[in-house]
């Protein structure tokens, strides 16, 4: 133990005394956590929508006063010469409307009558949403206009649960926790390791009397404490600016949390034993990292969108657990039965990344 402990202080004073190395622990982190947090938008807003309105009626404009009350499209003015498709090609507009000249007559006349809507489906997602909003709009218009019955056989009575307000930091920052965890505590410990190799220092450790296991467990606790202040100050810092508070049991918060950042140490100090110089470790945590906490771990996009067999890494990207624990913690507050099985994967995946790196370690010291 006391072997341990000694191996933790050397790495927190070296740690100290680089400061590239402290930017990278407690300044890119929380950079990251605000750019995403503002940047990540997921409910599309302020659509440009250009209308060509043939009717020129007080019905006409009735129509297009209630596209725009939505606040979710935002108006583009084109030329009346110019065909509205124009501005769908040359994107400066997303969703155009054209009303007909019989527009109103057709509609007093009991007659139907053909609104043409063009979409800009480069986006699948952000036209889906267009095309729910003019359906709803114009269903509101028709009905509002006594077209359609007042009244329904079925009326759904809705409520949003957990989020209420449609908050999108409350879905996202939980989210971006997840990504700032993995990617730093694992890119330093990586760096950690690698870099005794490249002084020259791991061969005093091989001709020493410590143990893989020792300098495994020496290391992986220095980041490890460095890692929980990274949190402590990212999730502060997400209370203050974002308003995202704890809703339920902090105990799993805090378990998982511990775990997790475990976790991303010890995947930093495996691809450390692995690699033989710094830019190997860092791409290795950038490919294999980021990438899969990002888009393989249910942070933006629904993890059973994705095909098969690909939809088989999720189940080994530790990201992907500690989301749900945090978005637990966050957002819906249901404790340990929601999340007792994100610790238990979370704890078979540390237990792997540590025997791993332990055995690689151990083959290398028999080696030299």
């Amino acid at each position: 133990m006391k072997r341990i402990i000694a191996q933790c202080i050397k790495e927190l004073v070296q740690f100290r005394r680089d400061r590239l190395t402290l930017a990278l622990a407690f300044l890119l982190p929380f950079l990251t956590l605000l750019i995403f947090g503002f940047a990540i938008r997921l409910e599309s807003k302020d659509i440009p929508l250009v209308v060509q309105d043939f009717d020129h009626t007080n019905l006409s404009s009735s129509y297009i006063e209630r596209l725009y009350a939505t606040n979710q499209f935002i108006p583009h003015k084109w030329s009346g010469t110019d065909p509205v498709q124009d501005a769908i090609d040359r994107g400066i507009a997303k969703v155009a409307v054209i009303i007909p000249p019989e527009f109103s007559r057709d509609i007093q006349g009991g007659k139907n009558t053909q609104v043409q809507v063009l979409i800009d489906a480069t986006d699948v997602n952000n036209a889906r949403v267009i095309k729910n909003s003019i359906e709803q709009v114009t269903n509101f218009f028709m009905r509002d206009q006594g077209l359609l019955p007042a009244t329904s056989s079925i009326t759904p009575n809705m409520r949003l649960w957990f989020n209420p307000g449609r908050l999108e930091s409350l879905y996202i920052v939980p989210g971006t926790y997840a990504v700032v965890l993995w990617i730093f505590p694992s890119l330093l410990s990586a760096i950690a390791m690698v870099r005794e190799k490249e002084k020259g220092t791991i061969l005093q450790v091989y001709t020493s009397s410590i143990s893989a296991t020792e300098l495994l467990l020496g290391k992986g606790l220095a980041y490890l404490l460095i890692a929980i202040t990274e949190a402590l100050i990212a999730m502060i810092l997400g209370s203050v600016v974002f308003q995202v508070g704890l809703v339920g049991d902090p105990t799993t918060l805090i378990i998982g949390s511990i775990l997790f950042i475990a976790d991303s140490v010890l995947f930093g100090l495996l691809l450390g034993v692995r690699s033989s110089n710094q830019n190997a470790a860092v791409q290795g945590v950038s490919l294999i990292g980021f990438i899969t906490a990002l888009l393989l771990s249910g942070f933006i996009y629904p993890l059973n969108n994705i095909p098969f067999p690909l939809s088989l890494v999720p189940n080994v990207v530790p990201a992907r657990y500690y989301i749900d624990i945090t978005r637990d913690a966050f957002v819906r507050g249901t404790g340990w039965a929601g999340v007792w099985f994100d610790l238990v994967m979370l704890t078979i995946l540390g237990l792997i990344f540590f025997n791993v790196a332990r055995r690689v370690l151990s083959r290398m010291q028999l080696s030299d």
